[in-house]
C-alpha cells in the first residue's frame, strides 16, 4: 500500500467514531525502515487564517485495521478541538 491509498482513507477512532482526518505523511524508524506512526495535520483554525491546531502522531499499534475506505484506530484520547470562549452581554 503506498501513501497516496493511505492518504485517501479517513481516520477513524473506534471509542468515539469521531473521524480524526486524514493521513498526511508516515513517520519510519530509521533501522528497518518500517512505519511506525502515521501524521495527521491539525485542523486549520478559522480558514488557516489563525494557523492549525497540533499535528496528531498515530503509533503504528493503535491501529486496529485498514479497511477499503477508512483506518481504524485506538487512540486513547481524541485531539482536543479548538475552543474559543463565548462572550456573554449581561444588562
Amino acid at each position: 500500500m503506498t501513501l497516496y491509498e493511505l492518504s485517501r482513507k479517513d481516520v477513524i477512532q473506534t471509542q468515539t467514531g469521531e473521524n480524526l482526518g486524514r493521513v498526511d505523511d508516515l513517520v519510519l524508524e530509521e533501522d528497518g525502515a518500517r512505519v511506525s506512526r502515521l501524521v495527521l495535520r491539525g485542523r486549520p483554525r478559522w480558514f488557516g487564517l489563525f494557523g492549525r491546531d497540533e499535528d496528531l502522531e498515530i503509533e503504528w499499534k493503535d491501529i486496529r485495521s485498514i479497511g477499503a475506505d477508512v483506518i481504524m484506530v485506538d487512540v486513547p484520547q481524541a485531539p482536543a478541538k479548538t475552543a474559543y470562549p463565548r462572550r456573554h452581554r449581561f444588562g
